[in-house]
């Protein structure tokens, strides 16, 4: 793995504590229809986690749609793109979640290493490895817990979260994660906020890694 990718697994997450009331704070608990306590208290019955645990709310509870603009950089709110109306519909795919409203992912790592990889190569590498991909929400819970993983020309695909169309086939677009340029449908009045986005299966980034964890528990 490369160093970039390292110095990011480094910098610890927030006790699980810290990070329950982070949620609070924004108010992910009502979206998720849950009382504040049942986030402290799970966090507490979870103990403080090592550094490298993230707290999720599962995405039937909290979509991506409606955690997206929680985001924050520079001050400027985080957005989905207007192409991608249908965010929601992404779902685990081959991932599974606990049943529970709440649970915990282990060893979220942006997967630098795989920067210029397409989702199509990179998916049998992270299970070779024993990992598995992040859902879109938990890149956004991660990013909502440890915002400085967003950095430009480093940000991260979440090919855990696919669209099957009627057809039973999956749709070729794959959500990311990243910070917009103020470009194009963006607006100029929204360059450096952090964005969900989305990029062709087939396709490689050099600016996109492939973030993945290696386990879920409830």
């Amino acid at each position: 793995m490369s160093d970039t990718a390292s110095t990011v697994t480094a910098s610890p997450l927030p006790p699980l504590a810290t990070q329950a009331e982070r949620l609070i704070e924004l108010g992910v608990h009502k979206l998720a229809r849950l009382p504040a306590d049942d986030l402290r208290i799970f966090a507490e019955n979870a103990g403080r986690g090592d550094g490298d645990t993230l707290l999720a709310v599962h995405p039937d509870r909290a979509p991506a749609s409606a955690l997206a603009p929680l985001l924050r950089r520079d001050g400027k709110p985080g957005f989905v793109v207007t192409d991608m109306s249908d965010v929601d519909r992404f779902a685990p795919c081959a991932v599974e979640l606990p049943d529970a409203p709440l649970y915990l992912i282990a060893g979220p790592d942006r997967g630098d290493h795989m920067a210029n990889w397409s989702p199509d190569e990179a998916l049998p590498e992270l299970t070779k490895a024993d990992r598995t991909p992040l859902l879109l929400t938990e890149g956004i819970h991660w990013v909502l817990q440890q915002p400085a993983v967003l950095e430009r020309n480093r940000c991260f695909m979440t090919i855990g979260s696919r669209l099957r169309k009627a057809d039973d086939t999956l749709d070729a677009r794959t959500p990311a994660i990243w910070i917009s340029s103020g470009t194009g449908r963006d607006g100029r009045e929204r360059r450096n906020a952090p964005k969900v986005g989305w990029c062709w299966w087939g396709n490689r980034h050099i600016w996109l890694g492939f973030a993945s964890a290696t386990s879920r528990r409830g």
